[in-house]
């Protein structure tokens, strides 16, 4: 059955109107509550102490804890005064709030952002010359420039809210603030498109949502955390170990690094994922060394970046996405000519969006990010390459984390100020275009912390436990935006007390 012509009564059962919401107006407020301490722990834990990083991973520790301490509380709500205890599609719908809020807080995302802000200013000096080279080129709307607010910044030991601080930095962190909701627009519309087909028609599990709907806990590594504030208490040896610290003669020393550890919570997730992923895991990875091994004895590693791991990298994850469309490409085609010759036939009523609507958003998304990009001073066809990369990649991760929950999404020095440069060299840009290409690479350029993927199982979680779409949009947009405020908030509180020069402001 073409499953874009699926009518209403003739839906799943987790599609039918469910007996209640999963979004609530008390569950968004909730997560409106939560979402500012969250964002100051994370930049606690990821910058201020530098003692864990929760966003490196596909499962936000901090997200899943946090939803523990509401499981816990509200089984004591539903003993004693069961008329105010959550639905459990409440609680996953703070959750979701809760994992949007810290994706845009990651250390790929918000985090790198910060110090682009300021740091070329900061750095400039008569030996790198960068107030002549550099500096001229970055955009006054979208970097703060006053020396006072530059100092205090990475010196610390003033105030975030003195007046001639926050007027400085309010304007640039507005226009990132609209940028970043333009980019979260484009990719839940683009999940709105996609779920029916990925989700349905083709069931894929999302395997990742398993853990915060059954709320497990991982009681080595709570002992082990607990260790490291209290010496006292013996520590379980899980800790990492170069297996090939020993090899020092050539080419075998080509592999370099190769670790053992154990990390419980990822041998978990391995439970989760089918055999042939996790195999796949095991093969490229030792073919991967292989290739370092086989290059040093033939010389070839005397090339730069020889044998290309990360762009090698790159083409698998282009590869995912052209594969994934491939298999939907039926789906695609029909579902654009009903959204543009016969809007009536969609049968969107279930979904969480309109189909015309979504559609709408990607473009109109898409479209105010390219205007963005130009107005930085790259050129149009410059602007389309960075987000094109983008949203193909956005694809290949959301795919496979729907379809396989890779635990982690690394493409390091894979965006495209990397992809460009070395294709194109950089005499192919102007300056202005170099430094645009730079500065925009804080959200496009390593993708450990992508919120698609959260967005589509926030979808999904949903779906499971029978809440209902509606307002699912409207809750992680807002969690979104609030997450954004408070991460800045945060990180610019902490540093104009401690430095960010202190702080790991690199």
């Amino acid at each position: 059955m073409d499953e874009l012509r699926v009518q209403q009564t003739s839906l799943p059962v987790s599609h039918q109107p469910s007996r209640h919401p999963g979004v609530t107006w008390r569950a968004i407020f909730i997560g409106i509550l939560l979402i500012p301490p969250n964002a100051y722990w994370i930049a606690q834990m990821e910058r201020a102490r530098l003692t864990a990083f929760p966003t490196v991973f596909s499962l936000f520790f901090n997200a899943v804890f946090i939803l523990l301490l509401l499981y816990l509380s509200n089984t004591v709500l539903r003993r004693f005064l069961p008329r105010f205890a959550l639905y459990q599609s409440e609680l996953l719908v703070i959750y979701s709030m809760l994992c949007i809020s810290t994706a845009v807080s990651g250390i790929d995302f918000i985090q790198t952002l910060m110090p682009m802000f300021t740091y070329s200013f900061w750095m400039a000096s008569p030996a790198n010359k960068w107030d002549e080279i550099l500096n001229p080129y970055m955009p006054k709307w979208l970097t703060v420039q006053e020396p006072a607010a530059v100092r205090g910044f990475y010196e610390g030991g003033t105030s975030l809210y003195e007046p001639h601080i926050w007027t400085a930095w309010i304007g640039p962190v507005a226009m990132w603030t609209g940028f970043i909701m333009l980019l979260l627009l484009v990719l839940i519309c683009m999940n709105v498109v996609l779920r029916r087909r990925w989700l349905d028609a083709e069931h894929l599990a999302c395997p990742l949502i398993s853990l915060p709907i059954q709320i497990l806990v991982a009681a080595i590594e709570i002992w082990n955390s607990l260790a490291f504030y209290y010496p006292v208490m013996p520590v379980v040896p899980i800790l990492e170990e170069n297996l090939a610290r020993n090899i020092k003669a050539r080419p075998w020393n080509a592999v370099r690094w190769v670790p053992r550890s154990f990390i419980p919570f990822l041998i978990g997730l391995g439970y989760l994922m089918p055999s042939d992923f996790l195999f796949s895991c095991w093969f490229f990875y030792l073919f991967w060394k292989a290739e370092l091994v086989f290059s040093a004895a033939f010389g070839l590693d005397q090339i730069k970046d020889f044998p290309f791991a990360n762009l090698q990298g790159l083409g698998a994850y282009l590869l995912f996405a052209i594969y994934a469309t491939w298999l939907g490409r039926g789906y695609f085609r029909r579902l654009l000519t009903l959204m543009i010759k016969a809007p009536s036939q969609l049968y969107d009523e279930q979904e969480p969006l309109p189909y015309r609507m979504a559609g709408l958003g990607i473009v109109l998304g898409l479209v105010g990010l390219i205007w963005f990009s130009t107005a930085m001073g790259l050129s149009l066809p410059t602007s389309i390459a960075i987000f094109f990369i983008y949203v193909v990649l956005a694809l290949a991760i959301n795919r496979m984390r729907a379809q396989f929950g890779t635990p982690v999404h690394d493409l390091h020095f894979s965006g495209p100020d990397v992809v460009l440069i070395s294709v194109f060299g950089s005499r192919s840009f102007a300056p202005v275009e170099l430094v645009g290409i730079a500065i925009l690479s804080w959200f496009n350029s390593v993708y450990r912390s992508h919120p698609m993927p959260h967005q589509l199982e926030a979808f999904k979680m949903q779906e499971r436990t029978g809440g209902s779409y509606n307002g699912i949009v409207l809750a992680l947009m807002l969690a979104g935006l609030l997450g954004t405020i408070a991460i800045f908030w945060s990180f610019l509180h902490i540093y104009y007390h401690l430095g960010a020069q202190a702080q790991g402001g690199r």
